[in-house]
């Protein structure tokens, strides 16, 4: 027999595989000492069922910071989610002090449908805050942002490049906020971007709350890279560590790494077939070719040469390339950052 029943003033209730369903994400439900994981309640689909994101909450035994890791805000980008599943395997809760809280899948329609935007075509990461009356994607951010954001002090969010494109292991974070400067070295990454993130972004939207952020970038969309997930899991140790959350294990920091004050997209002026020729990572002098396009028959186009100094901070790989397309992302007037955090310029 169906016995109707009406869940709209509990709290939380529980899926077919009972993982509770909460409302919004509050450290308190989950008891000291324990790893507990939850659906957080987001929207429904067009047969009203409901669209949950997959979390993982780990409490101390005593209060401390709370600290967030979150995944795949674009549907492509996976190499944050088994960053976030070894993260609390190796967790104690019993020897934490504070609260890790991983959100495994930002955007889980972007995902069931493997692409990089939300299931209505937008791009959750550039219209945060988002609206509570706006259309499929203001809301879904707009709640995203309410419902889980709050409690949290320190965020790490975990991206990938595009489709189409690849990026070297970089982390953006604004340097001018010292907690978010150190823990962005404590990441230990290749490239350090300096970014303020006041471009309608979920880091962004974090940074005006209060919240120091940061965004890893995880080089490929839509594969899993064993070597970058590794890096990424020991950078969040580091932050945990350095927030004396659990035991130092390695918090040293390298000895240098590279930070660039600002960058940019390089684009097609033209369309062809493209090869962009540096490595990630590749220094360039002002003249340095770039990437030649050639038209259908093999014939050379174009040749495109970088117009000032800088570093290879990610690359098109899509060698059909339309008048606009992007080609490099220049990495301007690299600086080394010292161990020491003092700056000294790479020429």
């Amino acid at each position: 027999m169906y016995v109707h029943q009406d869940h709209s003033v509990q709290p939380m209730s529980t899926t077919f595989s009972d993982i509770p369903v909460i409302h919004a994400f509050d450290p308190e439900q989950c008891s000291r000492g324990t790893v507990r994981k939850y659906w957080l309640s987001m929207a429904s689909d067009g047969f009203g069922e409901s669209i949950n994101i997959p979390l993982i909450v780990a409490r101390g035994m005593e209060d401390g910071p709370v600290v967030g890791i979150t995944a795949a805000i674009h549907g492509n980008e996976l190499n944050g989610i088994p960053v976030i599943q070894r993260l609390f395997q190796g967790i104690d809760p019993t020897r934490l002090q504070g609260t890790v809280v991983g959100g495994l899948t930002l955007n889980v329609p972007g995902l069931m449908l493997r692409q990089r935007q939300f299931n209505d075509g937008i791009d959750l990461n550039r219209i945060a805050p988002g609206r509570p009356d706006g259309n499929r994607s203001e809301i879904y951010i707009h709640r995203l942002i309410e419902r889980l954001l709050p409690p949290i002090n320190y965020l790490i969010d975990l991206h990938t490049a595009s489709a189409g494109r690849i990026n070297s292991w970089y982390i953006r974070a604004d340097m001018e906020r010292p907690a978010t400067a150190r823990m962005a070295r404590l990441q230990n990454p290749d490239i350090i971007l300096n970014n303020t993130a006041n471009d309608g972004t979920f880091r962004g939207a974090a940074g005006t709350m209060g919240v120091d952020a940061i965004t890893l970038e995880l080089r490929d969309p839509h594969v899993f890279q064993k070597d970058v997930i590794a890096d990424a899991l020991k950078g969040v140790w580091h932050v945990l560590e350095d927030l004396h959350m659990i035991e130092e294990k390695d918090g040293r920091l390298v000895e240098q790494t590279i930070m660039c004050p600002d960058s940019y997209w390089i684009y097609c002026d033209d369309g062809g077939i493209l090869t962009v020729l540096p490595p990630l990572g590749a220094f360039l002098r002002a003249g340095d070719v770039i990437a030649e396009l050639t038209d259908v028959f093999g014939r050379r186009k174009k040749v495109y040469r970088a117009e000032e100094d800088g570093i290879v901070i990610g690359k098109s790989v899509d060698p059909i390339a339309q008048t606009g397309s992007r080609i490099l992302h220049l990495g301007q007037s690299p600086l080394v950052l010292a161990q020491n955090n003092s700056l000294y310029s790479l020429g």
